[in-house]
């Protein structure tokens, strides 16, 4: 297969499954349950348990306090109304893993998780286990990870306009603020990472992996290792993001890839109209392809793409593409966090 070739199947493998990830609303009538001061339910869990597949869970905009729930449910959609409803986990969390455990087809609108805390160290705001998850416009912060999901292929995760940042500074631990298993399709636009601590920003085991217009941005005084990390390889497309590490970095690579590969892993990378920007050493890596590591031909294709500040490029020899630019670091120029 040429490079081209690869190109576009690694693209066309990547959009597969995009609208997927999206619950299928259940045929017939559906019902809205309400939460909230003053309303049906005073928790979401109560909610959950009294709704069927297909229904509506609004949640009035305010402050909920080690409001924790399991969704076993098909189908639900669960919104926050308004500004907003921020959860706080106030030491709260459900069988050990996060704040809300998702095991089926669910879409999740603007709500935002805070405090995620379990005695292992990985507490979510989201953890994801099982069917096709949709996580639009919410926000997480300082949990020990934002979403983690499980290692299942069969699972779809998409995420579109959220924002994850203030990762917890916990010694001998590594939070990452999005963390994805081994799923099949996981797809990521519109949304901003910032402020991390060793753990990576963004870390993905899936097998295709769409990341589109986003912001990942650790300045000024973020310490994450990688900014965005694919350890297994996969089918990766990457364009139009902006990409920047802090002098505060815990690792020189700010895009890694098959770094963990084992097993014959194999894939592709996809990187069009990207800005990375390095405000660290001058060793360290904008885009790191682990060829040694990886099994078989690794096409990277590399169109438009500005590369800011001192760092280097460790690519398979045979990449391709064009239009890509360096820049030396401009406070004036630099686009602004």
């Amino acid at each position: 297969m040429t490079l081209a070739n690869a190109y576009f199947a690694a693209r066309r493998r990547c959009c597969l499954g995009l609208g997927l990830a999206l619950p299928l609303a259940a045929l017939g009538s559906q019902v809205i349950h309400k939460v909230g001061p003053r309303q049906r339910f005073s928790n979401i869990q109560s909610a959950i348990d009294t709704a069927a597949s297909g229904d509506v869970i609004e949640v009035h905009a305010g402050d909920y306090h080690g409001d924790v729930a399991v969704i076993d449910t098909p189908h639900l959609t669960i919104r926050g109304l308004g500004a907003g409803a921020v959860f706080h986990a106030d030491g709260k969390h459900r069988e050990g893993k996060a704040m809300l455990v998702v095991r089926s087809d669910v879409l999740i609108e603007n709500l935002e998780f805070r405090g995620a805390r379990v005695p292992v160290g990985n507490g979510a705001g989201i953890r994801f286990e099982r069917g096709r998850l949709a996580v639009r416009r919410c926000r997480f912060f300082d949990n020990e990870m934002g979403i983690l999901t499980a290692n299942n292929p069969s699972m779809d995760l998409d995420v579109v306009d959220c924002e994850f940042g203030s990762a917890p500074q916990h010694e001998g631990m590594l939070h990452h603020l999005l963390y994805v298993g081994t799923i099949g399709d996981f797809s990521i636009r519109g949304s901003r990472f910032g402020a991390g601590w060793r753990g990576h920003l963004l870390k993905s085991r899936a097998q295709r992996n769409r990341v589109i217009d986003n912001r990942l941005d650790d300045r000024p005084s973020g310490a994450a290792s990688y900014e965005l990390e694919f350890p297994n390889g996969g089918h990766n497309v990457v364009v139009g993001n902006l990409i920047a590490q802090s002098a505060f970095t815990q690792n020189p690579d700010l895009l890694s890839m098959g770094a963990e590969a084992r097993d014959g892993m194999t894939g592709s990378l996809v990187l069009e109209n990207n800005i990375f920007i390095n405000m660290a050493s001058p060793n360290a890596r904008f885009v790191h392809v682990w060829t040694d590591r990886l099994a078989g031909e690794v096409p990277v294709r590399m169109v438009n793409n500005r590369f800011v500040g001192p760092g280097q490029l460790h690519l398979p020899p045979a990449w391709d593409g064009g239009g890509n630019s360096r820049q030396d670091i401009d406070v004036v120029s630099m686009p602004p966090r």
